[in-house]
């Protein structure tokens, strides 16, 4: 007689430890602004403080004035600013409007572990 097999897949221990680690390499953001605002200054200090701070020089930031680069706002389908995108690592990840809560912002573009967040 035959015993019953699991249908779960086997899954090595390390591999879970090596798919749980966050990339090592650059980060690509960009961060869309409309014209040298207070809060486009705001948003452009606070998202390079946290690159300092979290990403420790592996991240790469564009800061793009769509009034400057009407042809790149349209090309990333900008609505609303700031907006800050996250092109690499993959998935594109966008977050639209105030950029107050920078930790809470970075665990949700994946930036940080999501265990790091105070609130």
């Amino acid at each position: 007689m035959k015993t019953k097999r699991s249908l779960r897949p086997r899954v090595k221990p390390n591999l879970v430890k090596s798919l749980a680690k966050k990339p090592g390499g650059k980060y690509i953001l960009r961060l869309f602004v409309a014209g040298a605002t207070t809060r486009s200054n705001q948003a452009v200090v606070r998202v390079q403080a946290l690159c300092e701070a979290e990403l420790k020089g592996r991240c790469t930031l564009e800061v793009i004035d769509i009034y400057q680069q009407p042809a790149m706002a349209r090309a990333n389908q900008i609505v609303a600013t700031p907006t800050l995108i996250k092109e690499f690592p993959r998935p594109v990840s966008r977050f639209i409007g105030n950029l107050t809560n920078l930790s809470g912002l970075f665990a949700e573009l994946d930036l940080i572990a999501k265990d790091k967040v105070a609130i």
